[in-house]
């Protein structure tokens, strides 16, 4: 049974730093593609950023709200991922989810992963 399970968030002022931690059991994360999607309240899951599986080579994508701020990455021996956002804004917060995918293509879509995280709470201060 794959079981994803993010850390990290929390209450943060304006242009501070967090990590998020995304630790995975049941499966080997760094072989597939894994994203981070962000939700608010009454909106739809949005994509955040995506790396593709390190048997595939590593590409990226980053939502234009937030290149240059956040870097995805993996951790193979801790088999975890984690999302380090920089330069954090009031418009940032969300509840933030780590997904897997099954198929090996880089998915840009919540309809493309197949396992999820409980979230974590990042909340942003002015």
């Amino acid at each position: 049974q794959v079981q994803l399970v993010e850390s990290g968030g929390g209450l943060v002022q304006a242009g501070d730093s967090l990590r998020l931690s995304c630790a995975a059991s049941g499966r080997t994360l760094a072989n597939y593609p894994m994203a981070w999607f962000r939700q608010v309240p009454g909106k739809e899951r949005e994509l955040v950023a995506a790396i593709t599986g390190r048997l595939t080579g590593t590409n990226t994508y980053y939502a234009d709200s937030v290149k240059g701020r956040f870097t995805i990455s993996r951790d193979s021996a801790k088999n975890s991922g984690y999302l380090q956002m920089n330069s954090l804004k009031p418009e940032d917060t969300a509840v933030y989810y780590c997904a897997s995918r099954r198929l090996f293509g880089l998915g840009l879509k919540t309809a493309d992963y197949d396992y999820w995280g409980q979230g974590t709470q990042v909340t942003v201060s002015s």
